[in-house]
């Protein structure tokens, strides 16, 4: 027999529901002579439920009720009776000290918490309580809404929207029944108008026994979260976890400057936040089941509806200031060169989530949107994904604000500024941004220009690789094929090295070297590194893309410049250079040799297209506000005592959960 097991999950997921559908079925069949339910949220309750139950064992009752409440543990101890002792929503392991029921042949002990502490489930059997699963959210809505396909249209889509949670489904299913004419798709269509808050949606009587609305039942795990050291630091995290991606949240982001200066206005710890204290508030959320914390894969999750009721909760005055830090945050930790195209996903992600939950917070009428809106979009041209970059940043200016005519401009400093920012930007745009004398004049300019971005930014930066690809086009042009072909297959070198043989940066190389090859009197040479290339383009790219069509093309005239004179492939007409970063830039459309984007070292793409971002958002300087305390549930009488045989009636906390795995 089990002797103790410890039923733990986010709260909402069904704990005592299982519990409760466990006890059900032990005194239904006769299992049991004694069974024992204390609302355990506190040690004077437990002590007080003890006590209650020895009263009614002994039928003396104990004027103190440690002493009563030690009575009823020895019984325990002693006795041959069958017993269970249901220890429900342990809110602390240490007001258990000294008051864990016996392991013994005879008795068995449940314990539901949200929390997962070692002192708690050491020892002990642990069973994690998770999610509903599709089939079961669906058989669970089914059963309580009956068998009108009308009302249970969309119920497969309505589980999904609320994350699989049992106590949402709950709530909802009950709002569908109070109103007639109430539907799941009905349900759905007023969820997903942010204008309702969740409270909106919750039914008058809350139905199989629960507590309270799911705010309430996860406030107060958040309250609790917050008071664990470092004081008040918990809070902020979830809050600013609340606007990122719930299904995979890259930890590093919380151990930025910018989060780190955020979280020091609003810690109460009495010193500046650093890592490590970050760090802790994710263990701790973790430690109540409000988020998964992974430090193996540096990853954090929180359920979607969670992330919902901290955003509702979120002071407006707050609003802004966690917008703008959030977007930092992630600016700081996106790496100038995408090696690890996973991470690259992640952050996209994330900063998806951030702009549909935050976007106009991150817009300026004067100054444009958040730097992190466009590295997004410029992260997706570098892994080849024109048509998505383009419909990405098509879409950004439809959440601009309109500018208001009474906003003046305000000046304002540039959000996570440093490399490439300020007066250092303006210098790199050096003489190759004036008009140059011809192309000997072109390519020195960029030749200069070329020693400050190694002096400045170092040799594996994006800018640098842009300005190499530059110099070599402009040699080629200024009479000195050789020296180009030559500067491209140094270039190639390093783009392997730095953004990977498949990179649409580096197949545009292979392309520029092949040409100079040919024009520099090696036209077999050129046919060679085009037919290479063209294996690699349809492995990468596909047979019927475009780039991969333009490489056919390229090879068919080098090989007819190789056997027929005469032909010779002529050079597109100017057009940027593919730039390894920039958006745009990787339009895998553009692989022929090309000159440089002279007017713009961020300039990326096709001719006439060249994406400017606007200027950064400000970073801010966030004030703490109050936020409204949280709602306590009524508290529930401290303990239920049933004898088996004795004619008592008392009234367990109904099961709704009885399809699913039992402890």
């Amino acid at each position: 027999m089990v002797v103790c097991q410890v039923l733990t999950g986010l709260g909402g997921v069904g704990k005592t529901q299982l519990a409760a559908g466990l006890a059900h079925r032990m005194w239904q069949r006769r299992e049991l002579d004694l069974l024992v339910w204390v609302t355990a949220t506190s040690r004077s309750n437990t002590i007080t439920g003890y006590s209650q139950a020895a009263a009614d064992v002994h039928g003396v009752v104990d004027e103190d009720p440690d002493q009563g409440a030690a009575r009823f543990l020895a019984w325990l101890a002693a006795t041959r009776r069958r017993w269970l002792v249901v220890l429900d929503d342990v809110a602390d392991p240490n007001d258990l000290r000294g008051l864990w029921p016996p392991a013994g042949s005879f008795g068995r002990t449940v314990v539901t918490t949200r929390r997962r502490d070692a002192a708690l489930v050491a020892g002990r059997r642990v069973v994690d309580v998770g999610l509903f699963t599709s089939a079961e959210c669906v058989a669970y809505l089914r059963a309580k809404l009956g068998s009108d396909p009308a009302r249970l249209d969309q119920a497969a889509e309505l589980a999904e929207d609320l994350g699989h949670l049992p106590l949402a489904l709950a709530q909802a299913a009950a709002y569908i029944l109070d109103r007639r004419s109430m539907t799941c798709a009905g349900y759905r269509r007023r969820l997903a108008d942010q204008s309702r808050e969740l409270a909106d949606l919750t039914p008058e009587a809350l139905p199989d026994e629960h507590s309270g609305p799911i705010a309430v039942a996860w406030s107060l795990s958040i309250a609790r979260a917050d008071e664990f050291a470092p004081v008040g630091v918990a809070r902020p995290v979830l809050e600013l976890a609340a606007l990122l991606n719930p299904n995979g949240i890259p930890t590093d982001v919380f151990t930025t400057t910018a989060i780190l200066g955020y979280l020091a206005t609003r810690s109460r710890a009495g010193r500046p936040a650093d890592g490590e204290d970050a760090t802790d508030a994710l263990d701790n959320l973790d430690r109540l089941n409000l988020i998964t914390h992974d430090p193996a894969n540096r990853t954090a999750r929180v359920h979607g509806l969670l992330q919902r009721v901290v955003r509702e909760a979120t002071p407006t005055a707050q609003a802004a200031a966690l917008a703008i830090t959030t977007a930092n945050a992630l600016v700081e930790i996106w790496p100038d060169i995408e090696r690890d195209p996973e991470l690259g996903q992640t952050l996209r992600a994330n900063t998806d989530a951030l702009n549909t939950h935050a976007g106009l917070l991150l817009w300026d009428s004067d100054n444009g949107g958040h730097r992190v809106l466009f590295r997004a979009g410029r992260s997706l041209g570098e892994t080849g994904q024109v048509s998505a970059a383009f419909d990405y940043h098509r879409a950004l200016p439809r959440t601009r604000p309109p500018r208001h005519p009474d906003h003046a401009p305000q000046p304002r400093p540039l959000a996570g500024g440093g490399r490439g920012s300020g007066r250092r930007r303006h210098r790199l745009r050096g003489p190759a941004h004036r008009p140059a004398a011809g192309p000997a004049g072109a390519a020195t300019a960029y030749a200069d220009l070329l020693t400050d971005r190694l002096q400045v930014l170092g040799p594996d930066h994006p800018d640098t690789l842009t300005t190499r690809t530059n110099l070599a086009y402009w040699q080629g042009v200024a009479g000195d094929p050789a020296g180009a072909a030559t500067a491209c297959a140094d270039l190639l070198t390093d783009m392997v090295r730095v953004v990977g043989p498949d990179h649409p940066g580096t197949l545009a190389t292979r392309t520029n070297l092949a040409y100079w090859q040919g024009v520099a009197g090696d036209p077999a040479g050129a046919a060679t590194a085009c037919a290479d290339l063209l294996t690699d383009m349809v492995r990468v790219l596909g047979p019927d893309h475009p780039g991969t069509l333009i490489t056919r093309g390229n090879l068919t005239r080098w090989r007819g410049d190789g056997g027929r004179p005469g032909i010779r492939p002529v050079p597109p007409p100017p057009a940027p250079t593919c730039s390894p970063t920039r958006c745009g830039s990787s339009d895998p459309t553009t692989l022929t040799p090309s000159p440089p984007a002279a007017t713009s070292p961020v300039g990326g793409g096709r001719p006439g297209i060249r994406p400017v971002p606007p200027p950064p958002a400000p970073t801010c300087s966030p004030t703490r506000c109050g936020s409204s305390d949280p709602t306590t549930p009524t508290p529930s009488p401290p303990a239920i005592v049933l004898f088996f045989g004795e004619g008592r009636q008392a009234r367990l906390p109904e099961s709704s959960t009885q399809q699913r795995h039992r402890p």
